[in-house]
This record gives structure tokens, sequence and C-alpha cells, in this order.
């Protein structure tokens, strides 16, 4: 498994506009991507709704998690993009 472990930067935290991104990449994946916070809760990236429940805000330090795969990397840092798009992504090959 692939992983990049986040703060969430996006001013307002995970509303509407950057949820809807990030199930976007996900659904244009062909490989499955959760997210997970703090409590543990862990869900399918693909589903807005439930990743809105969980109720990210700005601080908060998410995981992304897809399986080992040629474009596991290109794709957490798209993800990791929407989330921090301050953060210079360049290199962050995770664990």
């Amino acid at each position: 498994m692939r992983t990049r472990r986040v703060t969430i930067s996006v001013a307002n935290g995970l509303h509407a506009r950057p949820v809807a991104e990030l199930a976007r990449l996900a659904l244009d994946s062909a490989h499955p991507v959760t997210i997970a916070g703090a409590s543990g809760a862990v869900v399918d990236l693909s589903s807005i709704l439930a990743v809105m429940e969980l109720g990210f805000a700005a601080g908060d330090q998410v995981t992304l998690t897809t399986p080992e795969h040629a474009e596991a990397d290109a794709l957490l840092n798209d993800l990791v993009a929407v989330l921090d798009p301050q953060r210079d992504h360049a290199g962050t090959a995770g664990s």
C-alpha cells in the first residue's frame, strides 16, 4: 500500500468543491483510494457524501491510501495538491 499523510490547508476545510475534486481524481483511477482521519474512520474517497460526513477542517491531518500500482505516487501527489495547495509536492514519495 502507498500512503500519504497531509495536513489540510485548503480554506474552509473539505467543503463541496475540494471533495468533488478528490472524488473525481479517485474515480479516474482504476484503483481504490481511501481517506482516514484522526478518529480512525476510513472511507472510500470516491464517495462524496462519505467524505463530507467526516467533516474535515483546515488543520486536520488525514491519511490517503491506495494499493501499489504504477500511478500510485502521481495519484497521491494530485490528491495532496487538492488538500494542501501551497505545499511543494516535488519528491513527496510516501511509504
